[in-house]
């Protein structure tokens, strides 16, 4: 799905662009028995105080309950539509069992109504189906991967993304991940064939601050702008520095720059590390 460029009709469209959807199935409103409604934290924490900042507002919407396991086994299943959802960068599908079940599953790449998938321990190979690692080829690509058996995909779900096996050892697969980083899963975790739908979702352009505010996201103010009561960097007469041998956050810890992992040691899961410069 190309990404359409606006017209120049004012200056809030001036280089905005939109995914264009007409591949997606419409529909009024998603399947009532696969949504809920959701509480809104606007970035505060169970205290009521802001832990992430310029959050808040934003449209209402429903929270579409995407089925990440997929734990019918041996079940094939047809999709019934592609839609879009409000709560995440990708599509999901609307499947339909063969014993009547409907469910939201996280919809790959050239997914098509009509198609049929299965969840299974060895399928074909083949987009949307679900199988274990152990009986998933080598270059094969694959997404919303579990980390731990009957855990559920974890990683590897966004839009455009895709991991790649690379070999296996001592029942473990190696898998290499968007980031870079290689790391080793258990061979009998499930994952899925194909790449997360909408991979054009990084190219789009916001365009005018009005549609940031539609998706919950509020004017981003600099730390030395503020009081010092606000903020760590505030303060002074006029346009100082922030009089600090190193930036901080809003709470006071090190921040831009500043390594969180610990120096201990690393993770024995993760072979290579992530790349530290990650192409644009």
């Amino acid at each position: 799905m190309p990404v359409k460029v606006l017209k120049r009709n004012n200056a809030g469209r001036r280089g905005m662009s939109v995914i264009n959807r007409t591949g997606l199935v419409t529909v009024k409103q998603p399947l009532k028995g696969l949504t809920k409604g959701i509480i809104r934290s606007s970035g505060r924490n169970a205290r009521g105080v802001i832990t992430v900042q310029s959050r808040g507002g934003g449209a209402k919407k429903l929270w579409r309950v995407v089925d990440l396991k997929q734990i019918k086994l041996g079940i094939p299943a047809m999709v019934q539509t592609i839609e879009y959802d409000p709560n995440r960068s990708a599509y999901i599908a609307l499947v339909v069992y063969s014993d009547g079940t409907k469910t939201y599953i996280l919809a790959p790449d050239n997914m098509k109504v009509g198609d049929k998938i299965v969840c299974n321990t060895n399928t074909k190979i083949k987009i949307g189906n679900r199988l274990m690692l152990k009986n998933i080829p080598t270059g094969i690509h694959i997404y919303n991967i579990e980390l731990q058996p009957g855990r559920g995909g974890q990683i590897v779900r966004s839009a455009g993304s895709n991991a790649l096996i690379l070999g296996f050892d001592k029942s473990q697969a190696q898998v290499k991940l968007p980031s870079g980083e290689i790391r080793t899963i258990p061979e009998i975790c499930f994952a899925s064939i194909g790449t997360v739908s909408n991979s054009d979702h990084n190219n789009i352009k916001i365009g005018k601050a009005g549609r940031m505010r539609w998706l919950g996201r509020r004017p981003n103010v600099r730390g030395k702008a503020k009081n010092p009561v606000d903020h760590p960097h505030g303060g002074g007469e006029g346009n100082t520095s922030i009089g600090l041998k190193h930036p901080k956050t809003p709470t006071g810890k090190p921040t831009l720059g500043y390594k969180t992992r610990k120096r201990r040691k690393g993770s024995k899961y993760i072979i290579k590390p992530r790349s530290k410069k990650r192409k644009k």
